[in-house]
């Protein structure tokens, strides 16, 4: 059971994404998310000392989130197949949503830290892809590929859409044909699991 230190925890961070997507990492401030959770500056300071850390603990919290939880979905014997389509249509659907995206804060947060922070973050990002592509070779449901080069070309190609359309309109037709190639060099296929809304619901 969650407790309500917890919960209001869970609240800050889910009204303060909205603040940091939307106004990047300086220009949001304590008083800003005050106003927007309507709690006291003491109350929301028991809870974190800065917006540093209000802002890195929003980057553990997508870094772990459950809809990429790779390494429990291994566990229990998931298909690898059926992990890599949730990860590239969750991919998918944020390039669409630029407006959502906290990559314009991650640049500015990166800006204000040793370098080793965001490193980090890449880390773990790097070990679940690397062991989810491990894993499909293993099963035989993936393609023999060189694992690195998979994995740099998924995480920078996502990361450089999400930055990149922040800054000009993007064709959605660009973040499909990005999802397509990840499948196909994965499994051959780079049509099933990883289309557009319009075409999941025609199939």
């Amino acid at each position: 059971m969650t407790s309500k230190g917890e919960q209001t925890r869970n609240t800050i961070l889910d009204v303060s994404y909205a603040l940091f997507a939307e106004k990047g990492f300086k220009q949001v401030t304590m008083k800003d998310v005050c106003e927007v959770t309507g709690m006291s500056r003491g109350g929301l300071y028991s809870h974190f000392s800065g917006t540093a850390q209000l802002f890195e603990a929003l980057l553990e919290r997508i870094t772990e989130k459950e809809s990429m939880d790779f390494f429990g979905e291994m566990k229990k014997g998931m298909s690898a197949t059926d992990i890599l389509n949730g990860a590239l249509l969750l991919m998918e659907d944020e390039m669409n949503h630029p407006e959502e995206s906290l990559s314009m804060a991650m640049y500015e947060y990166a800006e204000t830290v040793d370098c080793g922070v965001m490193k980090h973050f890449t880390e773990i990002n790097e070990d679940k892809w690397t062991e989810l592509i491990r894993y499909g070779i293993a099963r035989g449901e993936f393609q023999n590929v060189d694992v690195d080069e998979i994995v740099n070309v998924i995480l920078y190609s996502y990361q450089g859409i999400r930055m990149w359309s922040r800054i000009i309109p993007m064709n959605p037709d660009s973040f499909h044909s990005i999802v397509s190639h990840i499948k196909r060099q994965l499994t051959g296929s780079g049509k099933e699991g990883s289309g557009t809304e319009a075409e999941q619901r025609a199939e």
